[in-house]
């Protein structure tokens, strides 16, 4: 696709964002080929965007893993051992393999980000928003503006084969410089604002309950006034 870019996903109040998107299959199995709209695809096997959808859909082999953020409407998703109710901002990691049915109330709309593997992660991994958190890095000290910030997070899903890591971050405020992205990010606001600027000095504030996913190597300054709380998917 283009250059990467910060990508404004979705707002809580379901208002428009100006991000294009192009309706594609992420691959010729893809359950949600018809509802779903890419916002970014790279040439490392990771994509983020929205899916539209109404569907009830039963899926033998979960054809890739996703992280998913509920933004409209309600999911159910029921494995042999599990049953998982989404509403709004509920969120979960579908692994690779994973035999689920996946029933969406008309006008349910996620955010995602979907990582291609081969290697298997079967299970569902449910995303709790009050997860204690443990002390983690902040930001190098170089890029800092200003005080350091008090960072922590916690994992709930890891996968060895790809990197993908997904859990809950926290932080009290800061500003840094730009930089370019470390790795591919999904991020969904629990908690908080955050303005996200380009190196051409265009930015975009994220409240509670937006999304945004962010590419690797895309250019991007930090601003938060306030505390931040996130759901994070990371590769």
């Amino acid at each position: 696709m283009s250059q990467p870019a910060i990508l404004l996903l979705a707002r809580a109040d379901g208002s428009r964002v100006a991000t294009p998107f192009k309706q594609q299959p992420l691959n010729a199995a893809d359950p949600f080929a018809d509802g779903r709209r890419v916002a970014w695809s790279g040439t490392d096997g990771v994509s983020g965007g929205i899916v539209d959808t109404a569907e009830i859909v039963d899926i033998e082999d979960f054809p890739h893993s996703e992280v998913i953020v509920v933004h409209t409407g309600h999911l159910t998703l029921k494995t042999a051992n599990q049953t998982l109710e989404l509403s709004i901002g509920g969120s979960v990691v579908i692994g690779r393999g994973t035999a689920v049915r996946i029933e969406a109330q008309a006008g349910t709309q996620w955010a995602f980000c979907a990582v291609a593997t081969q290697a298997p992660t079967p299970g569902l991994t449910l995303l709790d928003p009050l997860a204690l958190l443990s002390p983690s890095a902040a930001p190098e000290p170089q890029i800092l503006i200003g005080p350091t910030p008090q960072c922590r997070s916690r994992n709930a899903f890891e996968d060895a084969a790809t990197d993908l890591r997904v859990g809950i971050w926290d932080s009290t405020p800061y500003e840094r410089h730009g930089r370019a992205h470390k790795l591919n990010e999904l991020m969904y606001l629990i908690e908080g604002s955050v303005t996200l600027q380009a190196a051409d000095g265009s930015s975009v504030t994220i409240n509670a309950g937006d999304s945004v996913f962010v590419p690797q190597g895309a250019p991007c300054a930090w601003k938060s006034t306030r505390y931040v709380r996130k759901v994070y998917g990371v590769k």
